[in-house]
């Protein structure tokens, strides 16, 4: 943290969206007109697009509202833990479970190392999305966690309709779809042993307001700006989602998936839908029917409805 606290603290001036010089940032910082020039090349290299223009100084190319750490914590009751700079959100938590209170949550506003399914890289340029992981002790245990993601992913839905935003789809087992463009994404890591409570890290990265010159993301995506023109208040759209989280996950502990399945089937992106279900070297295609109480899709194929509890949904080559 110290060691970012600089640029940081650089972020914090030009988040007003205006210009400041060199020298005006370095008499603030206390440091050289060289030094905030190095500190600015350090945050592009976190994917902030920065102008520099002569005898006017440096200005963001958009406007950006940083999380907030008081105004976090204050809109939930359960710790939260704002590191700006970041490896992994999902990691820093799976490393400290044993020190943790249930519904611990760690967001950031940037992560060097973000990772979805499979070991993919999830894509986390400065400010301008959201990287958020919760914490959750499951009294079932493993066992007890199938479904679990996509319990998260109707909780977080319902959470951007709570404010507002509608259009947004889900996409068995753990994806955000608006349009078919993926949103965001779920990505739940489990630990624990037979016969005790599972340890339970829930990561989530949505986008909010990323460039569209953002390289590294393989597959097409959107954003929230493209969903609504209204301004997203990053601090308020992360505590109803730490909230609606939080009661999901209780209620998903006493009912487990009774009650979600019709949430989760009034959200999916392809029901009624021609897909392909892939399973590494095997496909399957035919027509989404939603998922059963067990979390698992159902595909109506030549041969009948089919259950399958793990693949990708595809529409590719469809």
């Amino acid at each position: 943290m110290k060691e970012h606290a600089v640029k940081l603290a650089i972020l914090d001036m030009l988040s007003d969206g205006h210009f400041h010089s060199g020298e005006e940032l370095g008499d603030q910082l206390e440091i050289s007109r060289a030094a905030v020039s190095k500190h600015i090349k350090g945050i592009q290299a976190w994917g902030v697009d920065i102008f520099s223009v002569q005898g006017k100084g440096y200005k963001l190319a958009d406007s950006m509202q940083l999380l907030n750490q008081q105004q976090l914590q204050n809109s939930v009751d359960v710790p939260v833990e704002l590191i700006p700079v970041i490896g992994s959100t999902n990691q820093y938590l799976m490393d400290r479970i044993g020190l943790l209170q249930s519904g611990s949550v760690c967001i950031a506003e940037y992560q060097s190392q973000g990772r979805g399914r499979r070991g993919r890289e999830w894509v986390s340029p400065f400010g301008c999305n959201l990287y958020l992981s919760m914490y959750w002790r499951l009294e079932a245990g493993m066992a007890g966690a199938m479904g679990l993601s996509l319990v998260v992913g109707v909780a977080i839905v319902e959470a951007l309709e709570k404010i507002g935003i509608e259009g947004i789809k889900l996409k068995w087992p753990n994806d955000l779809y608006f349009y078919d463009k993926k949103l965001a994404g779920i990505l739940v890591e489990m630990s624990g042993q037979a016969g005790a409570a599972a340890h339970l890290v829930i990561g989530m990265g949505m986008n909010l307001k990323m460039a569209a010159s953002t390289q590294g993301i393989t597959q097409p995506w959107s954003c929230l700006s493209d969903v609504t023109e209204s301004a997203i208040d990053r601090n308020q759209l992360a505590t109803t989602l730490i909230n609606t989280l939080q009661t999901a996950l209780s209620e998903y502990e006493i009912h487990g998936m009774q009650g979600f399945v019709e949430r989760w089937n009034r959200l999916d992106n392809y029901l009624g839908r021609e897909v392909r279900l892939i399973m590494g070297a095997r496909e399957v295609s035919g027509i989404s029917c939603g998922i059963n109480e067990q979390g698992a899709v159902l595909i109506r194929t030549n041969s009948g409805l089919e259950t399958y509890i793990g693949g990708e949904i595809s529409l590719r080559g469809m």
